[in-house]
This record gives C-alpha cells, sequence and structure tokens, in this order.
C-alpha cells in the first residue's frame, strides 16, 4: 500500500479528480478527540481508490491547504466518508469549508443493514469485504510532531476501502429501494455538521 505523507497541503500537480475511482476520493481525518469545537484536525487521509494513500499532516493553526480546499469543495467530485457527520464538522470549523457532494458508508450501511447494530468500518470491511482491519492506533496522539509507520499505516487503512464499500452498498440501497432517501440524507450533512458545531448535537435538534 503506497503511503505519501504530505506537510500542510496536497502538492501542486497532485490531480486526484482525473484518478478517482467512479468519481469519488475516498476521505478521513484524525483529530485530537472526538469533539470538532475543541480538538483540533491533525490529518487528512484521501485516496482515489488506486489503492495508494495521500495524507496530510497539519501543525497548530495552519489550515491554509489551498489544494485541498479546492478538492473538498469541488461539485464534480464525491468525497466518500465513514461517519460523515464528523469530518464535515471538522472541516467546517478549521479549514473553512464545506463539503458537497458527500457519500457516507455508515449512513448507507444503516439504511439497508437494518438486520445489526454493527456499523463502524471495522465491521463493514469484515462482514462485506472480508477484510480484517485494526484498530489498535485509533487512540493514539495525532498531534504528536512526527507521526509513526504504525500510525501512518492506520491511517492509510481508513480510506484504502472505501470505494469498494460504496460499491457493495450502492447494490444494497437499490435492491431495497432506498437509494434516494440515503442521497437526502447525504445532503443534509453539512448542515447537520453545523449543528454539531453550533451546539445543537445534544440534545439533537431532531429528536422529540
Amino acid at each position: 500500500m503506497p503511503i505519501d505523507l504530505h506537510d500542510g497541503d496536497l502538492p501542486d500537480g497532485l490531480d486526484l479528480k482525473s484518478m478517482a475511482r467512479g468519481g469519488c476520493v475516498a476521505i478521513d481525518s484524525e483529530t485530537m478527540g472526538l469533539n470538532p469545537a475543541r480538538d483540533r484536525l491533525c490529518l487528512v487521509q484521501l485516496s482515489a481508490g488506486d489503492g495508494a494513500s495521500h495524507l496530510v499532516q497539519f501543525r497548530r493553526d495552519r489550515y491554509d491547504a489551498p489544494n485541498l480546499k479546492r478538492l473538498l469543495t469541488d461539485p464534480e467530485v464525491t468525497k466518500l466518508f465513514h461517519f460523515a457527520r464528523f469530518d464535515v464538522a471538522v472541516f467546517q470549523a478549521y479549514l473553512g469549508v464545506t463539503c458537497q457532494p458527500i457519500y457516507c458508508t455508515k449512513i448507507a450501511s444503516k439504511l439497508v443493514r437494518t438486520f445489526t447494530d454493527k456499523h463502524g468500518l471495522k465491521d463493514l470491511c469484515k462482514d462485506l469485504l472480508g477484510v480484517e482491519m485494526s484498530k489498535q492506533q485509533q487512540s493514539s496522539d495525532w498531534g504528536a510532531e512526527e507521526l509513526s509507520p504504525d500510525q501512518l499505516r492506520y491511517a492509510a487503512s481508513d480510506v484504502l476501502h472505501l470505494h469498494d464499500l460504496k460499491e457493495r452498498l450502492d447494490a444494497l440501497l437499490a435492491r431495497e429501494e432506498r437509494t434516494a432517501l440515503a442521497e437526502a440524507c447525504f445532503r443534509f450533512l453539512p448542515a447537520r455538521a453545523a449543528l454539531d458545531l453550533g451546539g445543537w448535537d445534544e440534545p439533537d435538534i431532531l429528536a422529540h
């Protein structure tokens, strides 16, 4: 699995858009914690679906990243996430961008795999692809000046399988006639992220 680590932005001349399998770029992020209003963005992982991963490492308060922002806001590139609600909120808070269009494998799984409550990335990779994933580095210090080889491999693996998962989930959405419902959920995600950042995460404004 080729892994390229970049400091502060995607490099000039790297055209992930032209390489994007199915028009999608898989994206994930690593932060100092799970509160996007508090815990800073440290790393963004991307894959065009070609088996290679590009990691952008951020230093504190250095979030210019014009090349990455251009990709995240490109209307012709679908941003493919697992649990997009969190990543989209983090990108709104630290990069000042709103991602669209979006696809979220976690939402797709919840819409069609109603026979289980296991919708984590590790579960989806095992159940749909037969791939075992390690989550050992999930809670490590992503704000470290130098990331370890284990951290880099873990981060890269989080975007490596999303294109294959999307293909499996698309087939299930079509079979269950829930594709349009999924697309409506995906379009709402930037607003859901803005609600989270504004303090309407708990209680959820949509709850009773």
